[in-house]
């Protein structure tokens, strides 16, 4: 079973995949980030240091999907990601243009046809307020100057990607975290828990209560 978090930055993806990974016996495959050479650049400099921050990217998660995610399923283990292959063009369609972007495309096109698919994406939703105001109480040093007007790009881009419960390879469920805290209120990722268990008919959970308005979407 593979399950992968998406949303955008500073939603918990991280955050909530390790939390569920003992319930699930799950091995954890996590974005590495902090080592592109470039992203620090970007943040500064968005669209003279869009192609190479993106084609770094690209396939340093290529690398890190094709190996660690196919060693784990071959095992029949189950596995935890906190991002998809799939959500790299996302970004790329935003921060790339003209035979950038068509070079980009051609590139990821061939990798994806190697790539593992999840089972099931849980897509975390947040305003954007909320999310830059957890972008800051994290506070890493190269997201202080981030661009709130680049926050709300990207949220309006992962909806359109996401939120239609069905992306291009796998079935999404779709969660409301603006009055989730999963990191200090136990119910909270109990219900995540219970809401991807009913998703994916894997036992033990409770059906779904009717809806509420607070939680999921």
């Amino acid at each position: 079973m593979y399950i992968a978090i998406e949303g955008v930055i500073g939603v918990g993806k991280t955050t909530l995949a390790r939390l569920l990974q003992p319930a699930f016996q799950a091995t954890l495959c996590l974005e590495v980030f902090e080592e592109n050479p470039f992203l620090s650049d970007f943040y500064s400099d968005r669209e003279r240091y869009a192609f190479q921050t993106q084609i770094f990217f690209l396939l340093s998660r290529y690398h890190q999907q094709r190996n660690n995610v196919q060693a784990v399923l071959r095992q029949s283990e189950n596995l935890i990601g906190d991002y998809t292959f799939e959500k790299d063009a996302l970004f790329a369609r935003i921060n790339l243009k003209g035979d950038e972007l068509d070079m980009y495309y051609r590139v990821h096109e061939a990798l994806a046809e190697k790539i593992p698919v999840p089972n099931l994406i849980v897509y975390l939703r947040a305003d954007t307020d909320m999310l830059m105001q957890r972008i800051a109480q994290r506070d890493r040093p190269y997201e202080r100057n981030m661009d709130r007007a680049y926050i709300e790009q990207l949220n309006q881009a992962y909806e359109s990607f996401f939120g239609d419960n069905w992306s291009r390879r796998s079935p999404v469920l779709a969660i409301d975290t603006n009055h989730l805290d999963f990191v200090r209120n136990p119910e909270d990722l109990k219900w995540v828990e219970n809401r991807i268990r009913e998703a994916l008919k894997e036992a033990p959970y409770q059906p779904e209560l009717p809806f509420d308005g607070t939680k999921e979407s």
